[in-house]
């Protein structure tokens, strides 16, 4: 039998342990996350405007026009490095292209630094192993705005360094007079990983300053291992600080043989890398204004940088920015809609070198800066979007969902919220408080293309081109159109 009277006892004992329990615990902060009352909801956007966001997406998703005007870019006008006959051809291209869409186009001067690639080429002529009478070809390039070796080359002693802390530690008693190849390999598991630009900026350090740190302590050049994504034996160019030594790129097969060469005893390069010296030509940023309804004085910003490097043909990188900002304007006046604000469609120009565009424009603009609603660039491809990286508040995230939510069919309603400016050209803008979006594009290939001569219209994918459109015109006219700019 139960004993209902030991029961009685043993159930007021555990109430009275629970009771004790409660007592003690401490009561949770008044601001701690879940005593905080939930934040207001932002207004919801009108209905129409929303109608209008999905007439868009379906439109983009089957119109043609950015790929189009990235193959005239790319197959009639070609690479487009700033101050060239090629990037004046692509300005008037586009400027022409936006006045038919019927923007108000000018032309803002930029000072731009024009720099011409002459002969590269490389070969071992001293190594451990090697057969009397040969030598090993390396494949290289020079790095933008090199300092150029005499017309017959140089030879000298390589050295490699996987580190400027390895390069310290080498000092001058070993560097000065030889050639420094700084063995920094670009991170393929982080990009296949979905973090390519994260191995992008590891890696890129040493392509921007390693001549200067190498000949500060007496190299006669400097050369890296190319920062990209695969091995083909393709070297990848880009800008180089200015350093009165040879800069130059090896791809990643003749850096890993250069390295296994050395470490087995003296290796010696005859390199040639001339090219002419960088002289100083006026260019532009192409910017067509398709004027607000209600509010002209602020503009929101769509746009792509218009100059390439010129061992490819600039596809990925970066006109097909460009396009898909042209788009945009192109897909409002096809259906007749004109926003509350400035749509304001800009080409920039001098991304790859000094970033002289944006600098110029932002002096330009400095009046109007507070009266810039927003700033939207793509410059990562053309690879399927997934959203966008945004220097925002979490506030303006929570206006955006809307807009998210229509481009929620094609997989491209993330907001990676970033404290930096999410893209080089609207950075002077996102520094002071625009809110700032770059397209958030799968950049798991993108830079096995990137700065080489594989960057050609092949690599464009026409469909993903057009989600690309769509996630920007989407998101461009929502912004230009919302009832309230987004809070800063």
């Amino acid at each position: 039998m139960i004993d209902l009277r030991s029961v009685s006892c043993l159930l007021l004992l555990s109430a009275l342990i629970t009771a004790s329990g409660l007592a003690q615990k401490p009561r949770p902060r008044a601001d701690s996350e879940y005593e905080r009352p939930p934040a207001p909801s932002p207004p919801p956007l009108p209905a129409s405007l929303l109608q209008e966001l999905a007439a868009i997406r379906n439109a983009a998703l089957t119109d043609d026009y950015a790929y189009r005007q990235v193959a005239h870019l790319t197959e009639n006008i070609g690479p487009r490095p700033a101050g060239s006959p090629q990037a004046q051809a692509a300005i008037e291209y586009v400027a022409a292209e936006m006045r038919k869409l019927g923007l108000e186009v000018r032309l803002e001067p930029v000072q731009a630094r024009h720099w011409i690639r002459r002969a590269e080429s490389a070969e071992l002529v001293e190594y451990p192993g090697q057969v009397q009478g040969t030598t090993q070809k390396i494949v290289l390039t020079a790095l933008g705005g090199n300092y150029p070796t005499p017309a017959e080359g140089i030879t000298a002693e390589v050295i490699v360094a996987n580190s400027f802390a390895d390069l310290d530690r080498l000092g001058r008693q070993n560097v000065a007079g030889k050639i420094v190849l700084f063995n920094m390999a670009f991170d393929q598991q982080k990009a296949v990983n979905g973090y390519a630009g994260e191995a992008y900026n590891e890696a890129v350090v040493y392509r921007a300053t390693g001549a200067k740190r190498a000949a500060e302590l007496g190299a006669v050049a400097s050369l890296v291992r190319s920062v990209g994504g695969v091995e083909y034996r393709l070297p990848h160019t880009g800008g180089s600080k200015a350093a009165d030594i040879p800069a130059g790129a090896v791809t990643s097969e003749d850096a890993d043989l250069i390295v296994h060469l050395a470490s087995q005893g003296k290796v010696r390069m005859h390199a040639i890398l001339t090219s002419q010296t960088a002289e100083e030509v006026r260019t532009f940023n192409v910017v067509g204004d398709l004027k607000g309804s209600e509010h002209p004085e602020q503009v929101v910003i769509v746009s792509g940088h218009l100059d390439s490097w010129d061992l490819g043909t600039g596809a990925l990188d970066d006109a097909a920015g460009v396009a898909v900002a042209m788009e945009t304007a192109q897909l409002m006046q096809q259906r007749h809609l004109r926003p509350k604000r400035t749509l304001r469609v800009i080409a920039w120009i001098d991304e790859e070198n000094l970033g002289r565009g944006h600098a110029e424009y932002a002096k330009a603009h400095a009046a109007e800066i507070s009266q810039h609603v927003a700033a939207i660039e793509s410059d990562l491809g053309a690879s399927h979007p997934m959203g966008f990286r945004a220097k925002i508040s979490r506030e303006a995230v929570a206006r955006l969902q809307p807009v998210l939510d229509v481009l929620q069919p094609i997989g491209a309603n993330l907001i990676l919220l970033s404290s930096d400016s999410p893209e080089a050209d609207i950075e002077p803008l996102a520094k002071q408080g625009v809110p700032a979006f770059g397209l958030l594009q799968d950049g798991r290939t993108y830079f096995n293309y990137h700065h080489t001569a594989a960057d050609t219209l092949d690599k464009i994918v026409p469909q993903e081109l057009r989600e690309n459109a769509t996630a920007m015109a989407v998101m461009g006219y929502a912004l230009a159109a919302m009832p309230d700019p987004l809070p800063r």
